[in-house]
């Protein structure tokens, strides 16, 4: 039994005469008597009464005739679905995304690329950006929404979406909380809270280096893994802390954010988009196109 076959079963059901069902099918007729002959003898009795008047459904062929239906359209759906996912419109896309994602690019991207590709079923995982980056390695993810640079890049390509740098955050009720800006150097002898370092090695990294840049290695006093964590660190007064700029669409009331005056002209807190080269997954090309445009309508820079 194939879908031929049920396609002219159930075109022969709906005539009840070979040839029009013939005609409606581009064929002639003696192939598709040929054929719904084969289908009886596969299935082991006959699915039409012949008459002179025509054809009518025996009590097996009533039986079949509801389900040859839903085969064909199920079918159908599948040729869709295969079509819409090989042109980049219909599918399960697996994206991996930083918890900061959350704050400025997700809640404008999400609900915009599901109302222009509504086919296209978004499967979403809170990550940290090393995870994602394995979870890229593995297929096990499609894209990642991570923090850049990185520092185990492996073989993913990063497309930046939005450009950031770290701001420092101090607890709302301290002196430092009168200023907008504030140059690094200048709280070198401030306890800070960073970020873990197994857990989230890049922005460690990343957090140190800037430390470093303004001459000095912070005292650490607290790690924690989330930004929301780190805050409310802050907030509690345990220390001063480096969060991402985009920190700011969700800040906790008990704490400030500061410009750092001497942040050096290449220091880079991006957010950006990670792939597999030679991913061949059209869903990740119209992924990536359609977070580019609304990274650009609204960047994220301070």
């Amino acid at each position: 039994m194939n879908l031929r076959q049920l396609a002219q079963f159930v075109d022969l059901a709906e005539t009840g005469n070979f040839h029009r069902t013939a005609e409606r099918l581009h064929m002639a007729q003696p192939p598709l008597s040929v054929s719904i002959r084969k289908l009886e003898d596969e299935l082991g009795g006959a699915l039409f009464d012949r008459t002179p008047a025509g054809v009518v459904l025996t009590a097996a062929g009533q039986a079949m005739l509801a389900d040859a239906r839903k085969a064909l359209a199920h079918a159908a759906q599948c040729r869709q679905r295969v079509t819409a996912a090989l042109h980049g419109l219909g599918g399960l896309l697996r994206v991996g995304f930083i918890g900061t994602a959350t704050y400025s690019l997700l809640p404008r991207l999400i609900p915009s690329f599901r109302a222009h590709y509504p086919k296209i079923e978004l499967e979403l995982t809170e990550s940290t950006t090393q995870a994602a980056l394995d979870g890229l390695a593995a297929g096990r993810l499609d894209v990642g929404l991570v923090r850049y640079p990185v520092l185990t890049p492996g073989d993913c390509e990063f497309t930046v979406l939005e450009r950031d740098e770290f701001m420092l955050a101090v607890p709302g009720n301290s002196p430092l909380a009168r200023r907008s800006a504030i140059a690094l150097s200048a709280v070198a002898q401030e306890p800070f809270i960073l970020y873990e370092q197994a857990r989230v090695p890049g922005l460690f990294a990343l957090a140190m280096l800037r430390c470093q840049h303004s001459g000095f290695s912070p005292r650490v006093a607290q790690q924690a893994m989330q930004v929301a964590t780190i805050l409310s660190l802050v907030e509690s007064g345990l220390g001063l802390a480096l969060v991402a700029g985009v920190a700011r669409h969700q800040m906790r009331r008990g704490v400030k954010l500061l410009r750092l005056t001497d942040t050096p002209a290449d220091a880079r807190l991006d957010m950006a988009l990670a792939t597999r080269p030679g991913h061949g997954n059209q869903l990740v090309n119209t992924f990536a196109a359609h977070a580019m445009r609304v990274a650009q309508d609204e960047p994220a820079a301070s």
